[in-house]
């Protein structure tokens, strides 16, 4: 049996691709981890998740282990739109769903969105697994670099006006990561805020909006890009995976109701009932507010304990971008394949991502790395960086 001829074009397209998780390094079990883009383990509430399973099994029985599952499901989402409104986003009911964590969200909007003749706009570098799900749909993906104040919004502009210029389709939309960026830790400023929102209108296409991070904030939250959108072409996605715990896969999108209703009829069934109504359960009896500033508060602390540490020990020649909030530092080592580099640092014992896997052209990514002050302890990023910075030459 040829098992290939039943695959479609798009199916035997989109496995030419690298396969998911190839960025993920093979780290011996004692190394210090800087790759790895998760909360730290002391903040993750697993005694209050605990407790929160025995309550709702306690007070609902079986009920939440059936298909439909607890009327906490409902309550969930009513916690997601009163929080939306909160950060200056008001949603009706029917502008909001609930989704197995953001990577569903964007893979959701990507299939009911993109065809082989779509074109996507992504920042240079993004988030590889967006990367990952886009070519699954379309190979026609455009790219904008990033500095320091985030998506080089003149740049885009460019972009649009010579492909309207030559005939060329406009894109269907752009994915953003504004705030706090996955890999760069680099925030969009509020004037290419507004930028990106009238080129939207000027060149007819939507925005997805990825706010994984958009709550670990320093010293301050920007203003999301939903929020100022007053032409509703914002698509945001959201996610309790680096506030609670990723595990759980709650994410969510805010979008025109009739958005959602497409994303709703390509989603059926494929959720989580029981973790939705334990997260439900855990958020009933939590501080939201009182957890997101310790949050921010201990994060804050470990970045400056990695950039002090990047200070003393990285070579002169390297540089990085200083965070305002979320997970990451992004260093260029010049003239260095940290690709190969990450294979003595390894044998070295530390971790960390090369800058390739955030790249659609993975050559530009040569002379980067991704490194996470998250999770690992503040001795231990400073050990892992001493590591790192004996094994640059």
């Amino acid at each position: 049996m040829n098992t290939e001829s039943f695959f479609p074009k798009n199916i035997k397209a989109a496995l030419q691709n690298n396969p998911p998780g190839e960025w993920i390094p093979s780290v011996p079990a004692n190394a210090i981890r800087l790759h790895s883009g998760y909360p730290a383990p002391h903040l993750v509430p697993s005694k209050d998740l605990k407790e929160a399973v025995a309550q709702l099994l306690e007070e609902e029985n079986d009920l939440p282990l059936h298909y439909i599952g607890s009327p906490r499901i409902d309550k969930l989402k009513e916690w997601v739109r009163l929080r939306q409104g909160v950060r200056g986003m008001p949603a009706q009911d029917d502008e909001l769903l609930i989704t197995a964590g953001a990577c569903q969200a964007i893979d959701l909007i990507a299939r009911i969105f993109l065809d082989k003749d779509a074109v996507v706009v992504v920042e240079s570098p993004t988030y590889m697994e967006a990367l990952e799900i886009f070519q699954n749909y379309t190979d026609r993906i455009l790219t904008v670099p990033i500095d320091k104040d985030g998506l080089q919004t003149e740049q885009l502009a460019e972009l649009l006006a010579e492909r309207k210029n030559k005939g060329l389709t406009n894109p269907t939309f752009l994915y953003t990561i504004p705030t706090f960026h996955n890999p760069t830790g680099t925030t969009m400023t509020e004037e290419r805020r507004k930028h990106v929102l009238e080129l939207a209108e000027e060149y007819d296409f939507l925005v997805l909006e990825d706010d994984a991070y958009g709550e670990l904030g320093f010293t301050s939250n920007p203003k999301t890009l939903k929020s100022m959108d007053t032409k509703d072409r914002v698509l945001y996605v959201g996610s309790l995976s680096k506030v609670v715990a990723p595990g759980m896969r709650i994410g969510w999108v805010h979008a025109r109701a009739r958005f959602i209703q497409a994303l709703f009829w390509f989603k059926k069934d494929l959720e989580h009932p029981f973790a939705q109504a334990t997260m439900s359960t855990l958020l009933e009896n939590t501080d939201f507010t009182s957890r997101l500033r310790t949050l921010s508060k201990t994060y804050q602390k470990k970045c400056q304990v990695m950039l002090t540490a990047l200070e003393k020990y990285l070579p002169e020649n390297a540089s990085w971008f200083v965070p305002e909030g979320g997970y990451f530092v992004w260093v260029k080592i010049p003239d260095a394949d940290t690709e190969e580099l990450l294979s003595k640092a390894t044998e070295e014992g530390v971790s960390f991502l090369p800058g390739k896997y955030f790249f659609l052209d993975q050559t530009e990514g040569a002379e980067y790395l991704r490194l996470s002050f998250s999770y690992e302890s503040e001795e231990n990023i400073v050990k892992g960086i001493e590591k790192l910075g004996n094994v640059i030459v």
